[in-house]
């Protein structure tokens, strides 16, 4: 029973410090991430802080994963909540506009964003980047198939870009009425 409950510690220890981080990427930015300021953020030690992740690049990459790893799964369950209700493709996209809307936007959503631009400039994340869009990618096709549209593989892509580009919009802008529906049907349609 000690192993099962050290190792909880170890895990509850760790999202901790991936908490920390990507909080204190959305408040300062990649370039204010400090092992200071993460330490301070998820309340642990600086030895901690070394034991768990040796590089920055590695938390980093764990912290993006972990982000996208929660969104897809809160975002999926609200997929599933819908599945049955056998929406229309318009429907649909009035759902997404709705949940999008209802996303928060806080410094750990900032700081998952700061960590995408990141990974353009740090080989290293690349890997991390594109596993989290492929699930995004992934989340979109299961949406797209639950409705029917034709191809959904081909428009998984440009989905995700769409309503990333407009979240990105909301934040840089804070706007809070951006329409995504509109858009989301005009690519669907004129795919």
């Amino acid at each position: 029973m000690a192993g099962a409950a050290s190792r909880d510690k170890l895990v509850s220890t760790r999202e901790a410090i991936l908490r920390g981080a990507l909080t204190v990427v959305g408040e300062h930015g990649v370039g204010g991430l400090t092992n200071r300021r993460i330490v301070a953020a998820a309340g642990v030690s600086l030895g901690t802080l070394t034991y768990h992740f040796p590089s920055q690049t590695a938390l980093l990459r764990e912290a993006m994963l972990l982000f996208v790893e929660e969104e897809t799964a809160k975002l999926g369950a609200i997929v599933d909540g819908y599945r049955s209700a056998g929406l229309t493709v318009e429907a649909a996209a009035s759902v997404v506009e709705h949940v999008i809307a209802q996303l928060p936007f806080g410094a750990d959503e900032l700081g998952a964003h700061e960590l995408y631009l990141q990974s353009a400039r740090d080989p290293e994340l690349h890997e991390a980047s594109s596993r989290c869009f492929a699930a995004y990618d992934e989340l979109a096709v299961t949406i797209l198939s639950a409705l029917g549209v034709p191809d959904p593989a081909r428009l998984a892509g440009p989905v995700v870009a769409l309503i990333a580009g407009l979240q990105l919009r909301r934040l840089a802008t804070g706007e809070t009425d951006t329409p995504v529906a509109e858009p989301l049907m005009m690519l669907i349609r004129g795919a």
